[in-house]
């Protein structure tokens, strides 16, 4: 049998021959798209000159800078979105991806605008899991008018030129939350909800959808005062032991914010009676979380896909680059992964 010809392979991927001239020699611009068809055709017929088309294609591929911008550098929630958005970056098949993390440590919003505008100097596009507040939505906005596409991660703003938002349905995630609550107590009683900070879009919309079920539901479960733990497990802990201590009837606690860490350790320190009936759901599978529902002092957590979320956002954020911003902001809404003691 002799060797496939550049007429045969132009023929298997259905193009010109000068075309594919032009993907093995690299002599003018192809189209990634019709240079990855002649690339598969060429695997297909098993055309001599596979190497010299990869080669090609990898040496066409843009450099581009992802920028990240999480928060609290101690927290090992947020190194592990750091861990995760790497491989993502290192991942993605159309760029040589340069990932950029950086984090705010103190959370007043201009260290969050001030970090936003000085990543801007450094990266091609930014996703960032922030607070909604005046002053980071105007750093947005300048950087939508900058042309550095903004997206937003697990929490969303309200700011007019953010590119995109990737996460989770918040107000499902609420109502399912109160569902566990709801069908795993026996008898009704008193319920609580732990926020990290009221200016989280994610956390105000799980709260929302916690209490619209509540309100609807046929069992006389009573609302506590939304509580807020300013992201720090010191507080949640107070919150959790002093709850402990004077309410006599407390069955459920959603923890839709940080301090879940806390919590645990209220729990385990009090091991009595209304410490092991309390149903406890919380958010994503962390080892501090994992742990939590081996023990039974968590019931439920309810977890962002880590990879899924993190490939997705980069493919958005270096899509954005090569198309034509408009007013439309994207919406990517995954679905949560939900986690008991039985599939840990």
């Amino acid at each position: 049998m002799t060797r496939p010809t550049i007429a045969d392979l132009a023929k298997a991927a259905n193009v010109g021959v000068s075309t594919v001239d032009r993907v093995l020699n690299g002599r003018d611009p192809v189209r990634p798209q019709t240079a990855e068809r002649v690339l598969s055709a060429a695997e297909r017929i098993g055309f001599h000159g596979v190497t010299a088309i990869k080669k090609r294609l990898e040496n066409d591929k843009p450099v581009i800078k992802f920028g990240f911008l999480l928060k609290q550098s101690h927290r090992k929630l947020y190194q592990m979105w750091a861990e995760v958005l790497t491989k993502a970056v290192e991942a993605y098949p159309d760029a040589h991806g340069r990932p950029i993390i950086r984090f705010v440590d103190e959370l007043a919003p201009e260290n969050t605008a001030d970090a936003l505008l000085a990543m801007s100097r450094d990266a091609d596009a930014i996703g960032i899991i922030t607070s909604d507040h005046p002053q980071i939505n105007h750093a947005v906005d300048g950087l939508e008018n900058e042309g550095i596409p903004v997206f937003t991660m697990i929490s969303d703003l309200t700011a007019r030129g953010r590119a995109g938002y990737v996460g989770n349905d918040c107000v499902k995630k609420g109502r399912t939350a109160a569902w566990f609550i709801d069908n795993v107590n026996p008898s009704p009683g008193k319920v609580a909800v732990f926020v990290g900070s009221h200016r989280y879009l994610s956390q105000e919309l799980c709260e929302m959808g916690f209490r619209s079920y509540f309100r609807e539901s046929e069992r006389d479960f009573q609302m506590l005062e939304t509580q807020g733990t300013q992201e720090e497990p010191d507080l949640a802990y107070d919150m959790t032991r002093k709850l402990l201590e004077s309410e006599d009837n407390w069955v459920g606690l959603y923890v839709a914010g940080g301090g879940v860490t806390g919590v645990m350790r209220a729990l385990r320190e009090n091991g009595g009676p209304a410490a092991k009936r309390l149903v406890v759901i919380a958010h994503e599978l962390t080892n501090e979380t994992r742990a939590g529902l081996a023990e039974g002092v968590l019931r439920v957590v309810l977890s962002h896909p880590a990879r899924l979320l993190a490939d997705t956002l980069v493919k958005e954020m270096a899509e954005s680059l090569n198309t034509h911003r408009t007013s439309i902001v994207s919406q990517h809404m995954l679905p949560f992964e939900i986690y008991t003691a039985a599939n840990i």
